[in-house]
Formats: structure tokens, sequence, C-alpha cells
């Protein structure tokens, strides 16, 4: 494939270029290739020891963390793959095994 930018609405790596402007056929989201390569340079999220996160890692969580509205516990030292960074104040969007689909603050993870 080409090396496009994945989409910065939704992350989906199935955009397209079409003259001046990158389009996602999943969310329909558009935007220029002149800010493309000024929001990538811009977003840079770090783990707790300060590493550098990108999507597709695999980070292990540090501390013990209650899910809201439930009884379950993601465990210290749960192994989490395939990672993708997002805006907001929970920065990672991630599947656990047994829990499903949540997002992570990047200060309770460390990158693998």
């Amino acid at each position: 494939m080409s090396d496009l930018p994945p989409c910065p609405s939704c992350a989906s790596e199935y955009c397209y270029e079409d003259n001046a402007m990158y389009i996602c056929p999943e969310c329909g989201h558009e935007w220029s290739t002149d800010t493309a390569a000024e929001d990538n340079d811009q977003r840079e999220i770090r783990d707790a020891n300060g590493n550098v996160l990108m999507d597709g890692d695999t980070v292990t969580v540090i501390k013990d963390l209650k899910v809201k509205g439930s009884s379950l516990v993601v465990k210290v030292g749960t192994k989490v793959k395939n990672i993708r960074i997002i805006e907001g104040d929970h920065d990672i969007d991630c599947k656990i095994d047994g829990i499903g689909a949540m997002q992570l603050k990047s200060e309770f993870v460390k990158k693998v």
C-alpha cells in the first residue's frame, strides 16, 4: 500500500488522497495534505518511563486499575498488545483479554 497518514479522527489506515485533501472512507473526515505533516509532529505520547508510544506498540500495566462500572480490575503486569494512540485524557485505546475494549492513560503503562 501507500504511505498515506492514518485518519486523525478515527485512526483508520484506509485513507486516500483527492487533489490537496486526504479523505477517510470510514468516518468521512477530510483534512488538507499541508496540515497532515504538522499534526504528526506535534502529538507525542509518552509512557511512565518517558518512552514515546506509537500505534501498534505493546505495553504493560504498572498499577492495578479498577474498571469503572464493574467489579473487574486490570492487574499489574497485564500485557496489552497493538495499542492505538487517541486524543483526550485517556490517550490509549486497546483491547485487554478477559475485559474487552477500553481506554488507558499513558502514565499507567510502560513500553515492552
